[in-house]
């Protein structure tokens, strides 16, 4: 059978945002309806060691996340380096500015053996990123048709299907999202997340999502996982942005519904896409997560830049 095509909807049978809430949205800047907040604040960063990120963990080696900043991670597993929604540049197009360097500039990267795009938003489908890196792209359904214009060789995957890279397999998951890259283009393109499986791990990056049930049902189809990569900013206001994204909280409760053993905190301190304070995300998430997450499970809210083995 032939791949299904667009317009794709959510598990649930949801669509897009009613543009009539983006509309509200928008217009709550003029109305003072909004929250106002500072487009800038400090943000800890720290120096990786490139040296030891240039060889990637052997197989039966601990696994090695880095954070890059915003949805961006540098995964490294049994001798592959993955990067996920790499956006290393100094905005997101030319309208959205970074708060904060990246953790690695586009130079100091190692040997990418693909990058995984979840999506087609322009802060995690970044082409002035993925082209200069020039890894294999693996996306979701209708993704392939944005990299038309380069050579990058592109593999598409529908919800749980799976594809190797070297010795490591990766899953394209649900997510509870949307997709729009031009005017016409609403939903054509599939949104997901990746479950990354090696020897000594599974590892799971969710993309951009809501809090929706399919947290207990990618658990159950991946039991184990290691460490989840979940978003934690980009909320306010929560009447629109719940839709598509979550807040702190439910990222603990996506996160335990999970499994997960560790929360690796993501999708804040980069880019000021919403209307909450930019430091506000990781307070909400060590309070959620200390009263509520099992004992033995582990938050890490990393600083951009800062990497961590899964020993």
């Amino acid at each position: 059978m032939p791949p299904r095509a667009g317009p794709f909807v959510n598990t649930d049978g949801t669509g897009p945002v009613p543009f009539s809430k983006v509309f509200k949205w928008m217009s709550g800047r003029l109305t003072g309806e909004r929250r106002s907040t500072p487009a800038h604040a400090p943000m800890r960063r720290v120096e990786p060691d490139v040296a030891a990120l240039a060889t990637p963990p052997e197989p039966g080696e601990a696994a090695r996340l880095t954070w890059l900043g915003h949805a961006s991670w540098l995964v490294q597993l049994d001798g592959v380096s993955l990067l996920i929604d790499p956006a290393l540049k100094p905005a997101i197009g030319f309208m959205i500015k970074r708060n904060v360097e990246p953790g690695l500039a586009i130079a100091q990267l190692p040997r990418i053996d693909a990058s995984l795009v979840t999506h087609n938003h322009y802060d995690h489908l970044d082409l002035p990123t993925l082209v200069p890196v020039g890894a294999p792209v693996v996306a979701g359904l209708g993704n392939a048709r944005h990299f038309s214009g380069t050579k990058l060789p592109v593999r598409e995957l529908d919800w749980w299907e799976s594809a190797p890279v070297g010795a490591v397999r990766v899953t394209y998951v649900p997510s509870q999202h949307w997709s729009r890259r031009g005017l016409a283009d609403v939903n054509q393109s599939l949104w997901g997340g990746f479950i990354v499986q090696g020897t000594t791990a599974t590892l799971y990056h969710s993309g951009d999502t809501a809090y929706f049930n399919g947290f207990a049902e990618i658990g159950r189809r991946f039991p184990g996982i290691d460490a989840a990569m979940l978003p934690i900013g980009a909320y306010d206001p929560a009447w629109f942005m719940e839709l598509q994204h979550m807040n702190p909280e439910q990222a603990v409760r996506a996160f335990l519904d999970l499994g997960a053993k560790r929360f690796f905190a993501m999708h804040w301190g980069t880019f000021k896409l919403t209307d909450e304070p930019i430091g506000e995300p990781p307070e909400r998430a060590r309070a959620a997560f200390g009263g509520s997450a099992d004992v033995g499970r582990e938050l890490w809210i990393l600083d951009i830049g800062e990497g961590r083995a899964l020993t």
